[in-house]
């Protein structure tokens, strides 16, 4: 079936001319997008959905979250508000409770937070492991997460467990646990940080998760100065997140990574900032505006996590990233749409491949679109945190 999206007010389109159209209107036919193009100018389809001059742009791609989780972290957060630092040690608090939980809830809150997503506009989605931390457990919360969401990212190395030894506990991350959630998964993460993960532990993870071929993505430099950036470099990782505190030479070596202009031949590593949890742990912001000058490719996500993002909202990291990082409306969107879609590897992707292209909207990509209750999505940041979302399609099915 077919649907003709008409009289959309301005339309984001942010495919690779990152193009917004006037009057505009597009056919979703199936998962796909068959037709794009101005209103007046517009196909006949099996039916027809009337923006009545609304704005519309692709679904958020949120590639940043950690969803997996039972138990709350409510009382870490007061303390936090009244002025305790943070420190990566909160996360053994949620691996109790979410070890604690059957499969039936921890399915049943995993499908409440993406229904959240999706009514925002989240319409590709990531999440990781890392709150079981033992073989049986990582596997399991793979597996769960597998079908739910779009992307699975195994992130044993998220903490070392309390009374481990560091050294055992990595080995047991490259080998038993690895193999375990290797069926589920396509991507690998490892916490490159203090209170985490070493720079040398972390090269292992990544050596090893790399040779069992998933693709790779790093926390670094969240907490202070560190080899997390150095590290996603050297190994070719798809993003390295939150990038907080960079120095001269981390920002020159992600812009590096990028050859010329054409992203889509040659992706390098992306930096993902979390604006959201910036605001939760009290950090500087990512530099993002440093960064898209020295010519790197950011991506905005939410981060969501009981402990210092609880929250789904791309919308509110889209508002943020305006308003307190230097970004203008067009770029927030677009790293957090395009961004993401680039950090995932999903950017690229038509009919002849079978993986659509998610995080812009052209024909032959998967049919993921949003629109706003105002004319324009400016209106993300004139207004925020003002209920916009009028509708969405995701794969070419409205969920919103």
């Amino acid at each position: 079936m077919s649907v003709l999206v008409t009289s959309i007010g301005e339309l984001m389109t942010q495919d690779a001319e990152g193009g917004v159209l006037r009057d505009a209107a597009l056919v979703l036919e199936g998962e796909r997008i068959s037709w794009i193009g101005p209103a007046g100018r517009a196909p006949a389809a099996d039916e027809a959905y009337d923006a009545g001059g609304r704005a519309g742009l692709p679904g958020w791609v949120d590639s940043h979250t950690h969803l997996v989780f039972a138990g709350d972290r409510t009382a870490e957060f007061e303390a936090r508000m009244a002025g305790e630092a943070y420190a990566a040690g909160g996360i053994a608090v949620t691996v109790e409770a979410t070890r604690a939980a059957g499969d039936y809830d921890l399915t049943r809150l995993l499908l409440a937070r993406v229904a959240e997503a999706a009514a925002g506009g989240t319409t590709y989605l990531e999440t990781k492991t890392g709150y079981g931390l033992d073989v049986a457990q990582e596997a399991r919360g793979a597996r769960i997460a597998a079908g739910v969401v779009d992307e699975v990212t195994f992130l044993g190395a998220h903490l070392v467990p309390a009374a481990e030894d560091a050294e055992d506990y990595t080995d047991l991350v490259c080998g038993p646990m690895l193999d375990a959630v290797r069926p589920y998964v396509r991507w690998a993460d490892v916490f490159c940080e203090t209170g985490a993960f070493t720079p040398d532990q972390s090269r292992r993870v990544l050596a090893a998760c790399a040779a069992a071929g998933l693709g790779l993505r790093v926390h670094g430099n969240q907490l202070g100065p560190g080899a997390g950036v150095a590290l996603a470099v050297a190994f070719g990782a798809a993003s390295v997140d939150h990038v907080n505190h960079l120095s001269d030479d981390d920002v020159d070596a992600l812009a590096g990574t990028w050859s010329g202009t054409d992203a889509d031949d040659a992706p390098g590593t992306v930096a993902t900032c979390l604006p959201a949890c910036d605001l939760s742990t009290r950090q500087p912001f990512a530099p993002a505006r440093r960064l898209l000058d020295a010519g790197a490719r950011i991506a905005l996500a939410s981060n969501c996590n009981p402990g210092t993002s609880y929250t789904s909202s791309m919308a509110f990291c889209v508002a943020t990233a305006v308003l307190q990082m230097g970004l203008t409306v067009h770029e927030a969107v677009r790293a957090a749409t395009y961004g993401g879609a680039l950090a995932l590897r999903r950017h690229t992707g038509r009919d002849a491949d079978g993986l659509r292209a998610v995080g812009s909207l052209a024909v032959g990509h998967r049919a993921d679109l949003q629109l706003l209750n105002a004319p324009s999505a400016t209106h993300l940041a004139y207004r925020p945190g003002m209920p916009l979302v009028h509708a969405v399609w995701r794969a070419g099915v409205r969920v919103r």
